[in-house]
Formats: C-alpha cells, structure tokens, sequence
C-alpha cells in the first residue's frame, strides 16, 4: 500500500479560470496527453497509410461466413480464433447518412459534417466515416480517400467522396 507524504495529497496545477460567474462558465486549462495502443486493429491503422482498407475475414474452414468484416475484427465473432487481413474494397454506396450541426467538444471535424454509413461489396458490416465533400443521398456512390500528407494515425485520415460518373 502507498503512503502519503507527511505534506499529504497536493495540487500540481493551479485550479480553474472563472470566465464568467453566472451561469458558472470556467476554463479548463489541460496539459496532459493520453496513450493509448491499438493492439489488434495496428493493421487496419497501419493500411490507411498505406492508402488501403484492411478488412478482416475468418480463416477458420468450419465458420460459415466467409465476407469481410469492416470495421476489422481481430476475431471470429462466431468461433473466436482470429481473423485473416486482407484488403476491402473501395468504393461502395451510402446506406444512410446524417449530418452534424452542434457537436460535443471533443469532435475533431468542422461543421456541418456529414456523417455517412457506406455499403461496401463482400462486406458483411457497414464503415461509418465522414463525406469529405458534396451532399450525401442514400445510394449515393463513394470512394475512399485517405488523409496521407498530414496523418492524425486515426480513423480521422479515412473519408469518402463521390464516385465521378463516367
């Protein structure tokens, strides 16, 4: 068990700013980081810089699905041993979308985003992300593009935009 210090449990920081006092507004000055591992899902991290969507497929010949799983999933859902990377297709169809006008503090795009739910062949599950540009419609055909210039190493550096048609 710890001990205290004879000094006993002290602040290392000095304590709010009050912005404004009522309603009670202050500022929260914050000087820490976070670590955080991504542990099974390093693949799929690792292919957005790579300029691909890595999938997950179970490699167990008894399991009965065989269709990629994006999100990845480092195991079966089914049987539980792992799973098989291998690369998802990149272009697919907006299943349904929504677009954010107020968000919470810690969301990291600019608004209004539109936030999509995307279809992709041979994948049993639907990617959510964000519609890097234009107005998003159920069926509306899209393509993945990635954020490779300056990478956040988060799913922040996958989006998708229009499919041109030919």
């Amino acid at each position: 068990m710890a001990r205290l210090s004879s000094r006993g449990v002290r602040l290392h920081k000095k304590g709010l700013e009050l912005l404004q006092p009522e309603p009670r507004v202050v500022k929260i000055a914050k000087d820490y980081f976070h670590i955080h591992t991504y542990g099974g899902f390093t693949p799929f991290f690792a292919g957005l810089l790579k300029k691909k969507l890595m999938a997950t497929r179970c490699a167990n010949r008894a399991c009965k699905e065989k269709r990629l799983f994006l999100p990845p999933r480092p195991h079966c859902p089914d049987c539980l041993l792992p799973m098989k990377w291998v690369a998802a297709p990149l272009e697919g169809t907006i299943y349904t979308h929504t677009t954010i006008l107020y968000p919470g503090a810690p969301f990291k795009l600019t608004t209004p985003c539109p936030l999509i739910s995307v279809e992709l062949p041979g994948v049993c599950t639907r990617m959510m992300s964000y519609l890097k540009r234009g107005t998003p419609y159920i069926g509306m055909k899209v393509r993945a593009v990635f954020n490779t210039a300056k990478p956040t190493h988060s799913i922040l550096d996958l989006a998708f935009e229009p499919v041109e048609p030919a």
